[in-house]
């Protein structure tokens, strides 16, 4: 299953889009020890089947792939962002390895045999960028050839793509663009970059590291290394794992509802404050994709920033 979002107009007649699907919900909470009914699915500022924003100019397109044992929806707040920037985004469950409902309300969860790697991974997103090559082209990549949002066919720029993801997805990044050309510019959440990701890169490539610093990580140090382009290491201090994903925002609510003490909490989300957590995942990302996909140059990305005192830049 994969997700489209894009700029969208007339939004008031589609109903809101839920973070994810209700039942999804509960299977997600009960994996991660909490009461399958602690909490409903939340509401995202997105709208189900809106006709998109046409402005003149195809849309620039970029490409998640999740952890491991997770689902799309994980960074809906970055995700957000670029969209309401002008990006379309795709965001990609990586079946057997997500959490995920399909249109006839199968509902599959992660496992450990089949076990998903990196590379299974990357086979994924080269699949979806051949759905997004069909999209620009005006053909309906649909399974079951359902009418697609007015606007959406050749909406999408196939010559502007960019990839993010979040730990096993962040390594599958570095593998897609080693592999697929029409990956312009990667970005990792904090990924451990397994060492079968050694092919030297000539893209634009930036590390948004917690867990897995270069400086405690060889994988990590070793990748660096075969970045012969554009590259940039940071790091907000506090961050754990988890810390560029909607978990940041959202574990602490949960741990009201549930009573968790603050040591509990602070293993879930590190000493980050969640609210300077979600202007980082905004911040960050959009400007290394509107750099490299836009050549729209600002100066976050040039060195550390008094708006963000938290965001140490790695030399």
């Amino acid at each position: 299953m994969a997700a489209v979002w894009y700029p969208a107009r007339g939004v008031k007649r589609y109903p809101p889009a839920r973070w994810t699907a209700p039942a999804l919900a509960r299977a997600l909470l009960t994996s991660l020890g909490f009461p399958a009914d602690v909490a409903v699915a939340p509401l995202t500022a997105g709208h189900e089947g809106a006709p998109v924003l046409r402005t003149g100019r195809r849309l620039p397109v970029v490409v998640f792939s999740h952890g491991a044992h997770d689902h799309r929806a994980d960074t809906t707040i970055v995700v957000q962002e670029l969209a309401s920037h002008g990006y379309a985004v795709v965001t990609v469950d990586h079946t057997y390895d997500a959490f995920s409902q399909f249109p006839d309300g199968r509902l599959t969860v992660p496992l450990d045999e089949p076990a998903l790697g990196a590379r299974d991974f990357a086979t994924d997103i080269r699949f979806v960028l051949d759905r997004v090559e069909d999209l620009a082209a005006g053909r309906n990549p649909d399974a079951e050839h359902r009418p697609l949002p007015a606007g959406l066919l050749g909406a999408l720029d196939p010559q502007r793509i960019g990839m993010f993801g979040w730990s096993k997805g962040a390594t599958a990044t570095a593998l897609v663009m080693s592999e697929d050309q029409r990956v312009r510019a990667g970005l990792s959440f904090d990924g451990p970059m397994e060492p079968t990701v050694i092919t030297d890169l000539d893209r634009p490539f930036m590390l948004m590291t917690a867990a897995y610093p270069r400086a405690t990580q060889p994988s990590v140090a070793e990748f660096w290394s075969h970045l012969r382009g554009w590259r940039l290491d940071v790091q907000a201090e506090g961050a754990v794992h988890s810390s560029y994903c909607d978990a940041q925002f959202l574990i602490p609510q949960l741990a009201q509802a549930v009573g968790m003490s603050d040591e509990e909490l602070r293993d879930w989300i590190g000493t980050l404050d969640p609210v300077r957590a979600v202007r980082i995942q905004q911040a960050y990302p959009l400007a290394f994709f509107d750099l490299h996909l836009r050549r729209h140059r600002g100066h976050l990305l040039d060195g550390p920033c008094p708006a963000f005192p938290e965001v140490k830049f790695i030399p």
